[in-house]
Formats: structure tokens, C-alpha cells, sequence
């Protein structure tokens, strides 16, 4: 069957009864994933006006249908589409071929590739954990990294053991697990650089449903690469008041008591706590957000939520806090009226309807708001 999207039309397998169109057996094709699809052209437009003159070397790691190396094709990136089953790198060029554009196609262990092979941009969309293609993508990136982790549970702490072993922290199931998640992998993927002497630096992210996306720029140089190791550090958290602090450095130094409520608290990291995106950069990838694009509308919001966001590891969720105190919430503008008016910078974030940042600890934001 035939699937369009973002101005081109590809050929994805056959669904079952009652599946989504291209989840059907053979080639794997995510509908689900367009929101993903279009903000990547837009980040790859971007980086194409911002950042270089004009489009350069484009890899789609694991292409499947070739839906993200077609539309890069399509936004004037010179593609490849690699893939380790030869249905998937057949089916790809034929996406190619359908709408009239250039591009390579490869049937390969994308490990291997990477170590013989540099281009300007690299995409990861892997089944399961990106941490055994970290290394290679390190290699053969030469400016933008592109990642996309479906393994939320272990990233979030959810799976605890997994994730420690997965990804080399330890990650804690906590009320703010999206960002959690995030940070965990920020982590990871900045560690991995930096044995390499590259500094990777997370210009545009975000936690979607059920996934984390996240475009790393990259820079040679050990120096600049210490730079960023020296963004890591750890959270505590007490999960009877939701109070939580965080201290930069690679050796913990936990806060055993809670200082609000004097119960036990736990310790995450080492996680990323620098900023996850940059605001501006954010600004000018929504301006690159097109109306052919089917998810337009949810792209732009979640591009003018993430350009006003606060950078402040971690966030808070609203409704979480007034159950905890066992009050009825009010609205969230209201609500961030009021963390203002008591001198607290607030914004919200994209994590959730009802999550916000402060530097606030969680017995002044009660303060400020009851």
C-alpha cells in the first residue's frame, strides 16, 4: 500500500486487519511516527540554513521503509539509506525511484559502516537501546547527531536494572520520568563523545509519547569535550514530598534526608543536567515547520513550548503536587501568576500538560501557590 507524507509518497507493507496502516508483516513503517518525521526535516532544514551552506551528507541508519532518508532526500540532503535486511534497503530505493530522487541504498551492518564511512548527519532510530551504535555514530558524524530511544521504561527508571546496565546511570522511577528519561540519555550519549574527544551538545529535544528525540551537534577538540562532562551530575529526590536538588560532578555526594519532610530520599545519575535544547535554535525550526507537513499544528506547539522552556533539571508536575498536598488544583496560568508574583522565574514544559520549571524548591512553590 501507498502512504504520503511530508510531500512525498512511499510504499509501505500491507497492515492486518485492524492494525495501522504499515505495521502489517514485512518491512516496518510507524504511522505514529509522522510528528517525529516532520520535525526532523524542519531541524535538518534548519541546520541546512543555520549552520552549513546548504544541505550536506545525510545517513539513515536503520532506513526500513526509507520514509526518513526519502524525506531528507526530498528537503535536497544527499542520502543514504543503510539497513542490515535486504527487504528493507530494496523497498527504500524503490521509495527513492517512486519519487524521483537520488539517493543511496545499502544492505550493511550499520557498526561496521560507520567506522568506513563519515557523514555530515547521522540518524538513529533503532529497535530497542541506541547505546550499541553510540560508539560507530561518534565515528562517522561529522556535525549533527540524530537519535530517537524507544526504550523509555529502562531510560525512566522503570526497568531499573536494564537501565543501569544499558546505559551506565542510575535512572529513578520518579514523578518527572520523561525528563528523567531524557537526561539519562543525554548522558550516555555525552559520555560515549567525549571518549572520542568530541563534545556533544543537545540543541533540540524533546519527550513525545512513548519515545525521546534528540539532535546533538558536535564538536572536535578534548578541551571542549571536558566542557561538557562537566555538565553532568546528580539528582536527589524524596518520593513522600516530591522536594529534589541537583549537584554537578561525577562523584555523588547523596543528601541521605529529605530537608522538607525528613524521609529517605533517592539519588539519580550520573545525568545530564545542562539544557536539553536550544531555546533559539527551537525559534528557528518552528519558522521551518510547513503546512504540508500532517503534523504542522502539534509541531509548532511543541517548538513554542520548548523556545519558552526553563532549563532547570527537573520539572515539576502540577497536579502531582496538589495531590501530594491534598488540594484541589487551579489553573496553570493562574498558577504561574502566582509562582511569579512570590518571585520565582516559572515556565512551562513540554513534558506534560500540567508540568512546569522553577528554580523553586517544593516548600516554596506551596508557599507561593496556597
Amino acid at each position: 500500500m501507498n502512504v504520503s507524507e511530508g510531500g512525498v509518497t512511499i510504499e509501505v507493507s500491507e497492515t492486518r486487519d485492524g492494525a495501522s496502516e504499515g505495521t502489517g508483516e514485512g518491512v516496518f513503517f510507524n504511522p505514529t511516527q509522522e510528528l517525529n518525521r516532520d520535525l526532523t526535516v524542519a531541524v535538518l532544514d534548519t541546520w541546512a540554513e543555520t549552520e552549513r551552506d546548504g544541505p550536506g551528507t545525510y545517513l539513515d541508519a536503520m532506513c526500513a521503509s526509507g520514509v526518513r532518508g526519502v524525506r531528507a532526500a526530498n528537503a535536497g540532503w544527499d542520502v543514504t539509506c543503510t539497513d542490515i535486511d535486504g527487504d528493507a534497503t530494496d523497498l527504500a530505493a524503490r521509495n527513492l525511484d517512486r519519487n524521483d530522487l537520488a539517493g543511496d541504498t545499502e544492505r550493511t551492518n550499520v557498526n561496521a559502516h560507520l567506522y568506513e564511512h563519515h557523514y555530515d548527519v547521522v540518524d538513529l532510530d533503532p529497535f530497542g537501546t541506541v547505546v550499541p551504535f553510540l560508539d560507530a555514530a561518534f565515528n562517522g558524524a561529522s556535525e549533527l547527531l540524530c537519535i530517537t530511544a524507544t526504550d523509555t521504561a529502562p531510560l525512566c527508571g522503570a526497568h531499573f536494572k536494564s537501565g543501569v546496565r544499558k546505559y551506565g546511570a542510575v535512572p529513578r522511577n520518579t514523578e518527572f520520568h520523561p525528563e528523567m528519561g531524557t537526561r539519562t540519555l543525554l548522558s550516555a550519549s555525552v559520555r560515549t563523545a567525549a571518549r572520542y574527544d568530541v563534545a556533544a551538545t543537545p540543541v533540540f529535544t524533546h519527550a513525545t509519547s512513548h519515545y525521546v528525540r534528540t539532535y546533538l551537534a558536535l564538536d572536535s577538540g578534548a578541551s571542549k569535550a571536558n566542557d561538557r562532562i562537566d555538565q553532568l551530575g546528580y539528582v536527589d529526590w524524596c518520593n513522600h514530598c516530591y522536594w529534589r536538588d541537583h549537584e554537578y560532578g561525577l562523584i555523588a555526594d547523596p543528601t541521605d534526608e529529605c530537608p522538607h519532610c525528613d524521609h529517605a530520599t533517592q539519588t539519580a545519575g550520573p545525568l545530564w543536567l545542562g539544557p536539553t535544547h536550544d531555546q533559539s535554535f527551537a525559534a528557528e525550526v518552528r519558522d521551518r515547520v510547513t503546512d504540508a507537513m500532517g503534523e504542522a499544528t502539534k509541531a509548532r506547539r511543541l517548538c513554542n513550548r520548548l523556545e519558552a522552556e526553563r532549563h532547570d533539571p527537573t520539572h515539576y508536575d502540577q497536579h502531582e503536587l496538589y495531590g501530594n498536598w491534598g488540594e484541589s488544583a487551579i489553573g496553570m496560568a493562574d498558577f504561574l501568576d502566582a509562582l511569579r508574583d512570590a518571585g520565582h522565574p516559572a515556565s512551562r514544559s513540554h513534558y506534560g500538560g500540567t508540568t512546569f520549571k522553577t528554580p523553586a524548591s517544593v516548600g516554596e512553590i506551596r508557599d507561593a501557590v496556597l
